[in-house]
């Protein structure tokens, strides 16, 4: 009966139309950024902000550049960095490469036995048996070989731009790599100066400690050679020489946070524990100009900011190609080769072999995967843009933080230093009213003991400066260049 082929055209119309039905595309996440950025810094006037200034301008101590360059050629997290750069460049390669027609080489061989009760074998049995055959086109019998020689080929035409968009999305997160190395470098740079101006105020702290030593040596010799002359008891020697005993065990204190603090700066130099080289609290010079410059240009040069908008991007991407999945897809197969049923006849030029093939498919029914993989998709670009806020508020939130620490760290350092001036002068008073017979030695002992805590105090709140300074520096984004 001859089958009329028309009948199969409502069928596929139908089954198209089913297909096409079930393809509505989700509407793609907003990526409009919630946060209102304000124009500019509180008290902070209109400038470039000292995030554009290089490391080796803004640091001017020749010990800590020197520091800083070993560590950017040596530091381990830094390698690291730059590997994941490398991995998601190959990811671009393979994403492109899906864009590409695949062409595989083959060789294969293999066979199989019909039963004698079917279709293939009953027709194979009866095919030998015509006179059209010759001895090389007999059918082997009972066992069926097939070999192949040749080249097999795929293509998904990208019609709709599915894997378009996971290239972009393999294109941004590239860029999102290669901005987190930046941000590693900023990092470092910061990590490095705060670790250097914690060994130099923690030998401007032994200083301190030494000279107190020192002097409480000299009041213990004092006040013992007062005792034996009848003017001083031996509960005045006990309290000089407890007071004498503390300030050392301090000293002991800063000598353990110096190695413990070298060796870390040597962890982020990539060596072995060894002295650092560094200068003296006297030499090291604020930077006069601290604008944090226009906020706008913050968010520009933040390497944190950059990576979060381009994992937005990427992610962004990623949802557009899993909601594009549910359309058809455009695939075409091809074979050129050769083909046969005898070894010996393989490479003859009656056995060379080829065939095309295109057509569109479509999920229909159990598309719950792909449906997963949307919905995930639409989450994680719903989290990067949240995560892209997060960024943005935290970087204002240390620039305002670091800006306001280095204002109040100035005016306490200038109330410290004149506290240290006024005990300085009680302690040479009270040991003058001692001399005199009108102070007591607990006096001249809690004198001395406001004195070096004072002075340490100083030397601390001194040290705060810097650590702001940097932190103001990274947090404008400065230093990867």
């Amino acid at each position: 009966m001859k089958t009329n082929k028309n009948i199969y055209l409502p069928l596929l119309t139908a089954a198209l139309m089913l297909t096409l039905g079930g393809c509505k595309l989700l509407k793609p996440v907003s990526q409009t950024a919630v946060v209102n950025t304000p124009d500019k810094f509180e008290g902070q006037p209109d400038s470039t902000g000292i995030g554009s200034v290089s490391w080796k301008v803004f640091f001017s101590d020749k010990h800590l550049t020197a520091l800083i360059d070993t560590a950017l050629q040596n530091n381990l997290d830094l390698k690291m960095a730059v590997q994941r750069i490398e991995m998601s460049r190959t990811n671009i390669m393979l994403s492109r490469g899906l864009m590409l027609p695949r062409v595989d080489a083959e060789i294969s061989g293999g066979g199989r036995k019909f039963g004698d009760y079917t279709m293939d074998g009953v027709g194979n049995y009866d095919t030998n048996f015509s006179d059209n055959l010759d001895a090389d086109r007999k059918l082997p019998s009972p066992f069926l070989p097939d070999y192949f020689a040749g080249f097999r080929s795929s293509w998904e035409i990208d019609i709709w731009g599915k894997l378009k968009n996971q290239r972009k999305a393999a294109y941004h997160r590239f860029l999102a790599s290669e901005k987190a190395r930046q941000a590693i470098v900023t990092g470092l740079v910061a990590q490095v100066a705060n670790l250097y101006y914690a060994l130099v105020y923690l030998d401007t702290e032994l200083d301190i400690i030494r000279k107190n030593i020192a002097l409480q040596e000299t009041a213990v010799s004092t006040i013992t050679i007062q005792k034996e002359g009848g003017r001083a008891n031996e509960l005045g020697v006990r309290q000089f020489t407890a007071q004498l005993l503390n300030t050392k065990s301090l000293e002991i204190e800063i000598l353990q946070s110096i190695v413990e603090t070298e060796n870390a700066l040597n962890v982020l130099l990539g060596r072995f524990p060894q002295p650092i080289n560094r200068g003296t609290s006297l030499e090291q010079i604020l930077p006069q100009e601290t604008e944090a410059g226009i906020p706008s240009q913050m968010l520009r040069r933040r390497p944190d900011v950059q990576q979060a908008q381009q994992e937005l991007a990427a992610n962004y991407a990623e949802q557009q190609s899993a909601q594009l999945a549910f359309l058809p897809s455009l695939n075409i197969t091809a074979l050129l080769g050769f083909n046969a049923f005898k070894g010996n006849l393989l490479f003859s030029t009656g056995s060379l072999a080829y065939n095309a093939l295109g057509g569109l498919t479509a999920p229909v029914f159990n598309r719950k995967p792909l449906k997963a993989a949307s919905r995930r998709s639409e989450a994680a670009s719903l989290e990067s843009l949240y995560a892209y806020n997060k960024t943005v508020l935290t970087g204002f939130q240390e620039v305002s933080t670091s800006l306001k620490k280095i204002e109040n760290t100035k005016k306490l350092s200038d109330l410290k230093k004149q506290e240290v001036e006024v005990l300085q002068q009680a302690v040479a008073t009270s040991q003058d009213l001692f001399l005199g017979g009108y102070a007591s030695y607990l006096e001249i002992v809690m004198a001395q003991k406001s004195v070096l805590e004072a002075e340490l105090t100083l030397t601390n709140v001194q040290k705060q400066q810097y650590f702001a300074l940097i932190e103001l520096y990274r947090s404008l984004g400065g230093g990867w260049e």
